[in-house]
Parts: structure tokens; C-alpha cells; sequence
């Protein structure tokens, strides 16, 4: 015979052999594609723009989401040849919302993982300069006699 224990937020099924033996009653219900908590892409099956969709990154909420959402909105419903082209305006004030909150919405070049080439070559230790064991001659007009040994 199974028991439950609930423990905190859990609940603690335990089961017997006898339990698992009979065949489960349990029916799976069908899944409404009109229920705005199934995860259905970014665009919903109706055209309309799925603003909880994980791929938004959290943009639609927090303190910029209404500029957000005007501006993607305008974006995706756009008729203009060049999409997008009539919604300047609408970008416009989303950007200086973004702007008005860097810690929530860091530049690129502002990010952490972002470190240019530039940046990591001067960051290497003073050991990386070597090839073979050899250090790189200095004088950049003096043919390297390593290099030019093995050509």
C-alpha cells in the first residue's frame, strides 16, 4: 500500500511493487493551443506576438518593456518595403530607456564576455611572446634567424 508524506513545499510518494503492477488511471489531457502559458514560439498560432516567450530575453517586462514592446510591435507589424523603416521613433525611445538603466541593460562593449582580440593579446602572460622556447626577436626590421632557419 503507498503512503504520502508531505514534507515543506514536497510531497513524498511512496509506492509499492503492487502499486506499479496495475495499470495507471491517469489521462492526459490535451493541449489548448490557445492557453497564453504553453510555450508556442514567438509568434502565436492567431499572428499575434508572444510576449512570454523565453526567446525575448525578459525585454517585454522590467522598467523598458512597454518601449519594448511598442517598438518590436511596430517592427513586426510594419508594411514598409524596408521593414521596420516607420518605427525610428519607436526605437528611438527605447533606446534611451535602455539607456537610462546600464546595469539592467549593458552596451555590448560594456559586457564582461565581450573582450576584443586587442584586449586579450595584451592580457597574455609575459611567456606568450615565445615560440619553441624561443623568444620573438624584438626588432621587427632584423629578419627572425628561428623563422628564417625553417623557410
Amino acid at each position: 500500500m503507498s503512503s504520502i508524506r508531505q514534507e515543506g513545499k514536497d510531497k513524498i510518494i511512496f509506492v509499492t511493487k503492487e502499486d506499479h503492477e496495475t495499470p495507471s488511471s491517469a489521462e492526459f489531457v490535451e493541449e489548448d493551443p490557445n492557453d497564453p502559458y504553453e510555450e508556442q514560439g514567438l509568434i502565436l498560432p492567431s499572428g499575434e506576438i508572444n510576449w512570454n516567450c523565453p526567446c525575448l530575453g525578459g525585454m517585454a517586462s522590467g522598467p523598458c518593456g512597454t518601449e519594448f514592446k511598442e517598438a518590436f510591435s511596430c517592427f513586426h507589424y510594419s508594411k514598409e518595403e524596408v521593414k521596420g523603416s516607420d518605427c525610428l521613433e519607436q526605437f528611438r525611445t527605447m533606446q534611451e530607456c535602455l539607456q537610462r538603466y546600464p546595469e539592467l541593460y549593458p552596451k555590448e562593449d560594456d559586457a564582461p564576455s565581450s573582450q576584443t582580440s586587442e584586449e586579450s593579446a595584451s592580457e597574455e602572460p609575459s611567456g606568450a611572446n615565445t615560440e619553441a622556447g624561443f623568444e620573438k626577436d624584438s626588432d621587427p626590421t632584423r629578419p627572425n634567424s628561428e623563422s628564417s632557419a625553417e623557410s
